[in-house]
């Protein structure tokens, strides 16, 4: 949930103010000009938040992600062998970068270890099946939110109106923010899940 809601009239430049405090060398910029550029699928930052559930759904399967026609408030959001996805579009995208950062462990335990999604039904089972420490599980968080949202860059959806609602323009004229997104997609692309351009990578494998 956003935190200070955004005046849409005002993002053109609040767009610009964040995007000046990226370096001018690396991929940081550009990958934000790839999300920025999708506000023209969320005028004034709306937009059909289902619209795109069958390209998620695609890209588990095409990542070999169990998936289950399901609402996450059933069960879970992730239930150890599947990925409930009766959700909003950028929740789903959400959920396969939870997939992809999860060791294999985690890949079988309810909500990947982390304690309860806020679309898991099952919260307190959730929460006793998490095996992670709050740090693991506030990093994790961060870059399951930013990789979602390159997936939903890469299939053409509203990528800034869940950078917006999950945070990343919080503080946006503060140096400490732009700085987290550039850490955030440097720890990515360390760990081979977004390419040196900033776009996700699909792995050869599957």
């Amino acid at each position: 949930m956003i935190l200070t809601p955004i005046d849409p009239a005002r993002l053109p430049d609040i767009l610009a103010v964040f995007a000046a405090a990226l370096p001018e060398t690396g991929p940081a910029r550009a990958t934000f000009a790839r999300i920025a550029a999708t506000q023209r699928l969320c005028p004034g930052l709306k937009a059909d938040l289902w619209a795109g559930q069958a390209k998620a759904v695609a890209l588990a399967a095409r990542l070999g992600i169990p998936t289950v026609d399901d609402d996450p408030a059933n069960s879970f959001s992730f239930d150890g062998l599947a990925i409930r996805t009766r959700s909003e579009t950028s929740v789903v995208f959400h959920e396969i970068a939870h997939w992809q950062l999860a060791s294999a462990a985690r890949r079988g335990i309810a909500d990947f270890g982390l304690g309860a999604g806020p679309e898991s039904g099952r919260v307190g089972d959730a929460d006793a099946a998490a095996c992670v420490d709050i740090g693991t599980k506030e990093e994790e968080e961060n870059l399951a939110s930013l990789l979602g949202i390159l997936w939903e860059v890469a299939h053409d959806e509203p990528a800034l109106l869940a950078f917006a609602e999950q945070n990343w323009l919080e503080l946006y004229d503060q140096p400490g923010t732009p700085a987290h997104f550039v850490r955030c997609l440097d720890a990515l692309i360390a760990r081979g899940l977004v390419a040196a351009d900033g776009t996700p990578i699909i792995p050869a494998t599957t």
